[in-house]
């Protein structure tokens, strides 16, 4: 048997290259006589030398946590059941070699296809996820569908190390060049965070030669979702539209109402007249708010130019009328009234919005600020039917599992496709009763750029829908 040419190793996220033979995606380390690649291209690199019939020794690549056998099984029956879609999902996944991303709209059980893919592929796994809530909520679904193993946290003032490890992207960040080599599957949830610039090192860093991504918003407004399938891969394996699971019953049916509301008389003359100034001061700048970037062009200028900083202030001023216009309050009364007893969930753009309207209802209310205890209180509150409204701002879009609600009211937001979908899922789970429609109303100040924003997000939903 002939003498290994090459050998890998695994060294703090990169791959060590030892042997006199060119690797494509290797370069030269001039502190050393081996060349050193990137720990993703590490099946690059096994598939370049099988294709090269290049004897090598890779044994010292990974270095796996030992783990048992993950089986969902319970009395020769899982305790895992799978939608006909999910199972549609993993098939297409597994098919791709174990890479790539499945995109599901929220509510449509994408943790569970996560357990199932664990489960498939039979060793250490590190799943990563953006907030300390997904990474309890995913530990609990772990505990009840693996109840004899234990699951470890990264994250949260956790850090805990286990064959199943659940750690946030930023504590992931953190340890990329340690952990890189120790796990055979790592699991991007909300994958759409991976493509920025710093998180998207621990894809980087990882040897795992499995990877699934799991989201509801592929799609990012900086473009930078194209390098998602370098980073997983692998491309789109599936993808299914919030359409055809409501119609198929898997999701709630659902209707989406525009309510359009007369700001003011007062409140009318101030955004008028601050839309002008802006305008004015774009005039004055010879800028044109037409293409992409422009608005970021715009904020660029403004660190060094007056009139660019007097632009951002007037617009500004102008959205913070109409996005928190007191008529809108009024529209909230009365829609409030009309619904009695629905659960509800109120979604604003700011926390100002928030404490109005939770002083002025005598609602409860979530917020960044809010601690995890009194989250938890009104989320399981919520759950029970304590309380029946909640308001919010941003904090709820993702990263938190949402009880059950009938009724959502967007009294402001972004015309972000990704903030209007999440909303949309936080209503979209199955009713006990299958005829009952969710219903989402957005609440638009008639006459501003607000309805602008109101059809950019609606446009980008429908286009995703195709």
């Amino acid at each position: 048997m002939s003498m290994s040419r090459v050998t890998l190793r695994y060294e703090r996220g990169t791959i060590v290259v030892s042997g006199n033979v060119h690797i494509p995606y290797a370069s030269k380390d001039p502190r050393t006589n081996s060349r050193r690649a990137a720990a993703i291209d590490y099946l690059n690199i096994l598939e370049y030398l099988k294709r090269s019939r290049i004897d090598y020794d890779d044994t010292k690549v990974l270095d796996l946590i030992p783990s048992p056998n993950f089986s969902t099984q319970k009395n020769n029956q899982s305790r895992l059941s799978l939608r006909d879609y999910q199972r549609k999902a993993l098939d297409s996944w597994a098919k791709a070699d174990k890479r790539g991303s499945i995109v599901l709209p929220t509510g449509a059980g994408k943790t569970v296809i996560g357990v199932k893919a664990i489960e498939i592929v039979n060793s250490a796994t590190i799943v990563i996820v953006p907030t300390i809530d997904l990474m309890d909520q995913w530990s609990s679904v772990l505990l009840k569908y693996f109840p004899k193993i234990k699951i470890g946290n990264l994250g949260g003032g956790s850090s805990a190390i286990e064959s199943i490890t659940v750690s946030t992207y930023d504590s992931a960040y953190l340890r990329a060049s340690s952990l890189g080599n120790r796990f055979s599957l790592i699991i991007f949830d909300e994958l759409h965070h991976l493509a920025a610039p710093g998180y998207r090192s621990i894809a980087e860093q990882f040897a795992s030669p499995f990877r699934l991504g799991l989201t509801a918003t592929i799609e990012r407004e900086d473009n930078l979702d194209r390098d998602l399938p370098r980073l997983i891969g692998g491309g789109i394996v599936f993808r299914t539209r919030t359409l055809d699971l409501a119609r198929d019953r898997h999701l709630s049916p659902f209707e989406i109402e525009r309510r359009e509301v007369e700001m003011l008389p007062e409140e009318a003359i101030e955004y008028h007249k601050s839309i002008q100034a802006y305008q004015l001061s774009l005039k004055k700048l010879g800028i044109r708010m037409n293409y992409a970037g422009s608005f970021r062009r715009l904020i660029m200028m403004s660190g060094k130019n007056d009139i660019a900083r007097e632009a951002i202030r007037t617009r500004n001023k102008a959205m913070d009328i109409a996005l928190n216009s007191e008529a809108k309050i009024e529209e909230l009364r009365k829609i409030l009234s009309e619904n009695v007893g629905t659960k509800t969930i109120i979604f604003t753009q700011h926390n100002k919005l928030v404490y109005s309207i939770s002083n002025l209802f005598l609602i409860p209310f979530i917020t960044h600020k809010s601690d995890r205890d009194e989250r938890l209180d009104v989320l399981n509150g919520f759950k029970e039917g304590r309380y029946k409204v909640l308001v919010t701002s941003k904090v709820l879009d993702e990263g938190v599992d949402v009880p059950d609600a009938e009724l959502g009211i967007i009294l402001s937001g972004t015309g972000s496709s990704r903030e209007f979908i999440q909303r949309l899922g936080r209503i979209l789970r199955p009713k006990a009763d299958s005829t009952r429609k969710a219903k989402l109303i957005e609440v638009i100040s008639a006459g501003t750029r607000e309805m602008e924003i109101s059809h950019k997000r609606k446009r980008a939903f429908l286009n995703s829908e195709v």
